[in-house]
């Protein structure tokens, strides 16, 4: 399959865009936000950052494990275990965003299929975006709950910007 290089790159830019946008939204998180909860038993914001990390992880272990790196070591809450220290959720979340640019760049590459789900390395991609904007609401949400809103002004530069902005 002939790769179209500037598609790709646009490809790549986005989840790059997508993992920024993360990362920007955990810097704004005001103090003792990453405690919070939409609702008694559903996951804090700490435990949902871990949660994206993991199956960042899992995916590229089922689909493209050549590009596998390894799993946090796991508890008793699992891939939900909550990680405090925002510098490290930062390095957690960059490691696997690297590793889904690598997994589907080079199974694109090569032309090579993803070994368990999707029917196009892109498609992961795609997945792992959807699957990250539905947490950034639900942190969002989680947020406003427990008094800590963000309002548009704080959060958009670091959001709505980040993909909208043309950076050539």
């Amino acid at each position: 399959m002939p790769i179209d290089q500037p598609l790709l790159e646009a490809m790549l830019d986005s989840w790059e865009r997508n993992n920024t946008i993360l990362l920007n939204l955990l810097r704004i998180i005001p103090e003792g936000g990453l405690d919070a909860r939409a609702m008694k038993g559903s996951p804090s914001v700490a435990e949902m950052f871990t949660h994206i990390h993991h199956v960042r992880l899992v995916f590229i272990s089922e689909d493209a494990p050549e590009f596998a790196r390894p799993m946090p070591e796991q508890t008793l809450e699992g891939e939900w275990k909550a990680e405090h220290d925002r510098g490290r959720i930062v390095q957690m979340l960059d490691e696997s965003a690297k590793a889904v640019r690598d997994a589907v760049k080079g199974r694109l590459q090569t032309g090579r299929e993803m070994d368990l789900h999707y029917d196009h390395p892109i498609l992961m991609m795609q997945h792992m975006i959807w699957h990250e904007g539905y947490h950034h609401g639900q942190i969002k949400l989680a947020l406003k709950l427990a008094g800590l809103p963000l309002d548009n002004k704080m959060a958009g530069p670091g959001t709505w910007r980040v993909w909208m902005n043309k950076t050539k």
